[in-house]
C-alpha cells in the first residue's frame, strides 16, 4: 500500500467515525452550540461538508490538470456553511454522507501521475495535490472534536496525531511563538523517550504526550496534563507554576513547506 492508498483508507476510517457521530444526532442535538465561537452543530457538519465538495474541486484539477479553485470566490465558503447549518440532523448526515461518497470518488478518479499535480486552497502555499488527502483529514479529525459530541482529542488515531504535530512544528510561526521549546513524550517498548522541537520563540518549555500537545496547539484543548517548565529546561523535570500559554496561531500555512512532489513512500 502506497501513502496515497493508505491516507484514502485512513480518510475512509476517519469519516465512518465521524457519520457515526451525526447519526446519532437529534434535531436539538444539531441546532445546539459548538465548541467554535458561534457556531452551531450544525454549521460544523455544513461545513465539513462543503468542504467535502471544495477537495473534489481540488482532486478535479488534479485529474485534469487544468485550474480549478478550491472555492469559487472568497464568499463561497462562508454562503455554503449558512445555507446549510439550520437544516434537520436527517439532511445533514445524508450530506455529509453523499459530499464525502463524491471526494472518495473524485479521488479514486486521479490518475497516478496526477498526484504530483501543483494545486492551490483557500491559502497559499500551493502544494502538491497528495497533500489534499492530509488536508481533508485534518478537517474531519479536528471538526469531530469540535462538534462536542463525545470524540476527544484522546480519540484521535496516532497516526493522524503524529502528522499533523509534525506539519505544525515544521509549520512553526518563531516570529510568534509563545513557547521556547516542545518536547514529545513517548513510550516505546515500555521506555519513555523524548523529542524535542528546540528554538521556538520565547517562554517556557512545553512538555507533554502527543494527544495534549496537538490539542492544545490546535486550540482544541487548555493544555491539561502538560508540564509547564522555565525556558532552557526540558526533560523529565517538575511541573513549573501556572497554566500553558496561549498557543501560537494554526495553522499557519495550508501545507508546510518542502514537501516532495510525488507521493512519498511514507509521511511524514
Amino acid at each position: 500500500m502506497d501513502v496515497v492508498e493508505a491516507f484514502q483508507a485512513e480518510l475512509a476510517a476517519s469519516t465512518g467515525r465521524l457519520l457515526a457521530t451525526a447519526a446519532r444526532l437529534s434535531d436539538a442535538d444539531v441546532s445546539a452550540p459548538s465548541r467554535l465561537p458561534g457556531w452551531t452543530r450544525g454549521h460544523v457538519l455544513a461545513h465539513v461538508a462543503r468542504n467535502a465538495d471544495s477537495h473534489v474541486n481540488l482532486m478535479t484539477w488534479a485529474r485534469t490538470g487544468v485550474e480549478t479553485p478550491q472555492y469559487p470566490d472568497a464568499g463561497a465558503r462562508d454562503a455554503g456553511i449558512e445555507a446549510g447549518a439550520a437544516r434537520p440532523a436527517k439532511e445533514q448526515l445524508a450530506d455529509l454522507e453523499e459530499s464525502a461518497a463524491r471526494l472518495a470518488r473524485a479521488a479514486a478518479a486521479v490518475p497516478a501521475e496526477g498526484w504530483a499535480t501543483m494545486v492551490g486552497g483557500a491559502h497559499p502555499p500551493s502544494h502538491p495535490a497528495w497533500y489534499v488527502l492530509v488536508r481533508r483529514l485534518r478537517e474531519v479529525e479536528m471538526h469531530h472534536v469540535d462538534l462536542g459530541a463525545g470524540y476527544e482529542c484522546a480519540d484521535w488515531p496516532e497516526a493522524f496525531v503524529r502528522r499533523e504535530l509534525h506539519d505544525a512544528m515544521v509549520s512553526w510561526p518563531h516570529e510568534l511563538g509563545t513557547v521556547s521549546e516542545i518536547v514529545v513524550e513517548e513510550v516505546k517498548d515500555g521506555e519513555e523517550h523524548h523529542q524535542v522541537w528546540p528554538g521556538l520563540g520565547t517562554g517556557p518549555v512545553l512538555q507533554g504526550d502527543a494527544w495534549a500537545l496537538l490539542g492544545w496547539l490546535t486550540g482544541r484543548s487548555p493544555g491539561a496534563g502538560l508540564r509547564v517548565m522555565p525556558e532552557g529546561t526540558s526533560g523529565n523535570r517538575p511541573a513549573g507554576a501556572g497554566r500553558p500559554p496561549a498557543p501560537p496561531p494554526w495553522p499557519t500555512t495550508s501545507a508546510p513547506p518542502h514537501l516532495p512532489a510525488t507521493p512519498p513512500e511514507e509521511y511524514p
